[in-house]
């Protein structure tokens, strides 16, 4: 397998699952991840927001972890990344207002490298103009974002756990997809697990 080098979006109170499991799993396989936070220099910390269903209208949100910036914003350049990794939680809405986070976002989707994201990391790929004409799910509550900018809504089932992918781009609801996400998008990659 050839490892890749992976880019990762993540802002205070990114969801805790979203960027820790992709994170872990990825370097698991032998992918080298480096995570990047407007504002904040490597070896900086993003705080993580845990979002769990316990059958209330909406997800509740619990304190996370303390998660590690190992990159520098400023002066990370997307042209050396084959892939692109955009997880959830409250950290997006932010993250979508600054201007070079979406000039990364296309550089990956104009150069047809691959784009996982997930739950509410698509409100960014919206802000971005990155979904239309694309097949995607996020979280429900993000529907209506994602339809709006034009992508085709793709109805997954009620307990999260299915993935869709779109040519580079891998979509899911929200961290209970993981194992079809995290899978689906090894898949993209072209990454082969052995025994």
């Amino acid at each position: 397998m050839v490892a890749k080098k992976i880019l990762m979006l993540v802002g205070d109170f990114v969801e805790d699952y979203e960027a820790m499991v992709p994170y872990q799993m990825l370097l698991m396989v032998g992918h080298q991840v480096d995570t990047v936070c407007p504002g904040k220099p490597a070896g900086g910390k993003v705080r993580t927001a845990i979002h769990d269903f316990e059958g209330d209208q909406t997800y509740s949100e619990k304190p996370g972890h303390n998660f590690a910036v190992t990159a520098d914003f400023d002066k990370v350049d997307p042209a050396e990344y084959d892939a692109l990794v955009v997880p959830g939680g409250r950290a997006p809405e932010y993250l979508r207002l600054n201007d070079r986070v979406l000039q990364i976002v296309r550089h990956f989707a104009q150069t047809g490298k691959p784009i996982a994201s997930i739950c509410h990391g698509q409100q960014i790929l919206a802000a971005a103009g990155v979904v239309e004409g694309r097949s995607c799910t996020a979280y429900p509550a993000v529907k209506p974002e994602v339809v709006r900018a034009g992508a085709a809504w793709a109805e997954v089932n009620e307990t999260f756990s299915n993935a869709v992918v779109d040519g580079a781009l891998v979509t899911a609801a929200a961290w209970p997809g993981h194992p079809e996400w995290i899978r689906k998008f090894l898949a993209v990659l072209g990454t082969k697990i052995e025994p």
